[in-house]
């Protein structure tokens, strides 16, 4: 008999020990303060982004303004000289919907390959993996600003104003527009984990999301009158998307019905006729949508990284 028998104290044994679990899934609480401890390496993957895109380029980052000035001088010679659809400043109504929409595909198109893309950088370094697919989703917003810029600069050049009423709805649009991309960007970039074909089926899907979207098209003249007639405007809605296009719209090009320069000269409603109090909360109810979205998305990866290293 051994001394620790004989003091009377029975040895334990292994099967006797307390276990402790450490937990491979932080809690939401957790996720979030390590993503607000990691926002220096946030910003270092977004400046890392952009540098590689115009790595070797003369111009640089001035491309990000070139691309919009000159897609805006196309949109204005196809629908204001070539097509002419009647529809007064049309490229302003076009474009102030397409700053929302390239934010989203940008991000989205970029972000849904990129833990398969750093698989290297998964598998060897600890970090909050959803940082990669939230950089995509801040070099995007970088360029949705440029293209703001140039906008805004379009509208001095030809004198249109905006509608100073309507412009401090902008930030609680844009919350929502960033909190709806990075909770889809972190969702799709995880599932393409395990199943590749999530990339391609996105790049399909965003085609089809852009035509549901009033952008090339107005809400009010083509989509609103036949939604009504049928009880089912409400379900068009169900695309956060034009809920946001339609506030950057009516804040930039401000009208919400024109005359048109057709023969006849006939009256063409535009935009919803909503006051500013009615945008605002429907921007605010949408907002808090995507902040509920944006927890459940962060869960949801928090599940799905656990096997990244083995799929990958």
């Amino acid at each position: 008999m051994d001394n620790a028998t004989s003091a009377g104290s029975p040895r334990r044994s292994i099967e006797d020990a307390p276990v402790r679990v450490l937990s491979a899934r932080p809690d939401l609480l957790t996720r979030l303060k390590n993503l607000i401890n990691r926002r220096e390496l946030l910003a270092s993957l977004i400046t890392s982004d952009i540098r590689i895109k115009y790595k070797s380029s003369v111009l640089g980052i001035f491309w990000s303004m070139l691309a919009p000035a000159m897609t805006l001088g196309i949109y204005y010679l196809v629908f204001g000289l070539v097509l002419n659809n009647h529809i007064p400043n049309f490229f302003i109504y076009l474009f102030s919907g397409l700053v929302v929409w390239n934010l989203f595909q940008t991000a989205i198109n970029t972000a849904t390959g990129v833990i398969v893309d750093r698989a290297s950088l998964v598998k060897k370094v600890s970090f909050p993996r959803e940082i990669l697919a939230l950089a995509n989703v801040g070099a995007s917003v970088v360029y949705f600003f440029i293209q703001l810029v140039v906008l805004a600069l379009v509208l001095l050049i030809v004198g249109h104003a905006p509608a100073w009423n309507y412009m401090w709805l902008l930030p609680f649009s844009f919350a929502a527009l960033y909190l709806f991309t990075a909770s889809v960007a972190m969702l799709t970039s995880a599932l393409n984990v395990y199943l590749r074909d999530i990339k391609h089926l996105m790049e399909v899907a965003l085609m089809l999301w852009f035509y549901l979207t009033p952008i090339v098209y107005s809400y009010e003249n083509t989509i609103s009158v036949k939604l009504h007639a049928h009880g089912i405007a409400l379900i068009y809605f169900l695309n956060p998307i034009t809920l946001i296009v339609l506030t950057f719209q009516r804040v930039f090009y401000v009208a919400t019905s024109v005359t048109s320069t057709a023969i006849g000269h006939p009256t063409l409603n535009i935009l919803p006729t909503w006051s500013v109090s009615h945008f605002f909360f429907l921007n605010l109810a949408l907002l808090a949508i995507m902040i509920v979205l944006f927890l459940v998305s962060l869960t949801i990866f928090g599940r799905l990284e656990g096997n990244f290293e083995s799929e990958l």
